[in-house]
């Protein structure tokens, strides 16, 4: 203490310390999103038909009247089709920044080696998931 006034501590200052202008972009990119959604959905509700009836209130779902219970069971294959397509999608999430990063490597360092054996593995287990989705004939569409 100086003069009766507590010091300030490392982390506040270290807060104080942040230029919160850095962040407007990011707070402007957030505040046009917002704008457009609410703006979409008040432009609607104005300028929107409100006509309803009959027909305009039945279920229609893909083109088709609905026929029957939603409750039915699906096959199998639909749900592994999902799952192999969120291996090959997580697959591409993360081979993009491995491909734009391990140029920047050296490659006589050894972490290099370890970078190219992780990126190796990680295709494997795509390849041994996409074998098992084939065996099963998920991609067989009869």
């Amino acid at each position: 203490m100086l003069d009766g006034l507590p010091t300030t501590s490392a982390p506040a200052a270290a807060l104080a310390a942040v230029d919160v202008g850095s962040y407007a972009p990011v707070l402007l990119l957030i505040f046009m999103a917002i704008t457009f959604a609410v703006a979409n959905v008040a432009v609607s509700l104005i300028l929107g038909p409100r006509r309803s009836g009959v027909v305009k209130d039945t279920v229609y779902e893909s083109g088709m009247k609905a026929v029957g219970s939603a409750r039915k069971r699906f096959n199998v294959r639909f749900y592994l089709i999902a799952m192999i397509f969120l291996v090959f999608d997580i697959e591409i999430i993360f081979l993009y920044p491995w491909g734009v990063t391990f140029p920047n490597l050296n490659m006589n360092a050894p972490e290099a080696l370890v970078w190219l054996g992780r990126i190796g593995f990680f295709l494997l287990t795509t390849v041994v998931a996409y074998i098992y989705g084939y065996r099963k004939g998920v991609f067989q569409f009869d």
